[in-house]
């Protein structure tokens, strides 16, 4: 099931297709009750179904692991001391790093602090990172500090490009205007969609929630920003589908010779 997913991906025209490692760290694998020796292996088969579609493709689509906060992704409360990151990331992305992937996808990240300790550890391994912000208000992180300066810090460990994401198009807006005030390299986004207005500021729900941007404003939306930004990644996150990516690549098919990538 997995394997096909990413297969809609890719016919709808992504260039990067995200595994799903998203919680595939030692944290999460063993609050499910799975056994530290068998932890790994869960990374490496997410991988796995991802690099399959990606070989179907003739390999043309690059395989990214996604490496997400140990905690809440909307809890920057959560975020445990340096060591820890330090140590709980290095031991995830050492697995998706042995199962192959191409680029390390550092995601959703709410503080700097555990971006940068994300970032470091693939960075160490000579892999090509992203990294990806979860926004408030302001160009903000939920943490309250800037995005440019986060931007400017993991740019300076390393990073290939930062991006924002799991953020509403209001508020991305005013952080990729930040990004491209202060980032060297390329920047990037991939918003959410969903339609959470009756739902509490920044709580997950365990549950299916409307989109309230369809294909074709999603597409509109994010073309605009490739255009004024310079956006070098662009894809989408909650509620997007590969009926979503399939317009937005369609759109943008037109600037093929600048076109920036799509991940799906």
């Amino acid at each position: 099931m997995l394997r096909q997913v990413h297969t809609a991906y890719v016919s709808a025209g992504a260039d990067v297709l995200t595994a799903n490692t998203f919680r595939t760290n030692l944290r999460a694998l063993e609050r499910a009750g799975v056994a530290a020796d068998l932890a790994v292996g869960y990374a490496q088969a997410a991988v796995a179904d991802a690099r399959a579609a990606s070989d179907a493709a003739g390999g043309r689509v690059l395989v990214a692991a996604s490496v997400a906060p140990l905690e809440d992704c909307y809890q920057p409360s959560l975020v445990p001391d340096d060591h820890t990151l330090r140590v709980e990331h290095d031991w995830h992305v050492g697995a998706l790093a042995d199962a192959g992937v191409d680029l390390v996808l550092v995601e959703t990240m709410n503080t700097t602090r555990e971006a940068l300790a994300a970032a470091r550890a693939a960075t160490r391994r000579g892999l090509r990172t992203f990294v990806s912000f979860v926004c408030a208000d302001g160009g903000r992180l939920l943490s309250g500090e800037s995005i440019a300066e986060a931007a400017r810090r993991v740019e300076d460990a390393g990073c290939s490009a930062v991006l924002v994401n799991c953020t509403t198009p209001e508020r991305c807006e005013a952080a990729l205007a930040a990004l491209a005030d202060a980032c060297a390299g390329p920047i990037g986004c991939y918003p959410n969609v969903e339609d959470r207005s009756s739902l509490p500021e920044n709580v997950p729900v365990d549950r299916y929630v409307p989109v309230r941007a369809g294909p074709a404003g999603f597409a509109r939306a994010t073309a605009d920003w490739v255009q004024r930004y310079q956006l070098g990644v662009v894809g989408g996150c909650c509620g997007t589908t590969p009926e979503h990516i399939a317009a937005l690549a369609t759109r943008l098919d037109g600037r093929r010779a600048s076109r920036p990538a799509v991940a799906g």
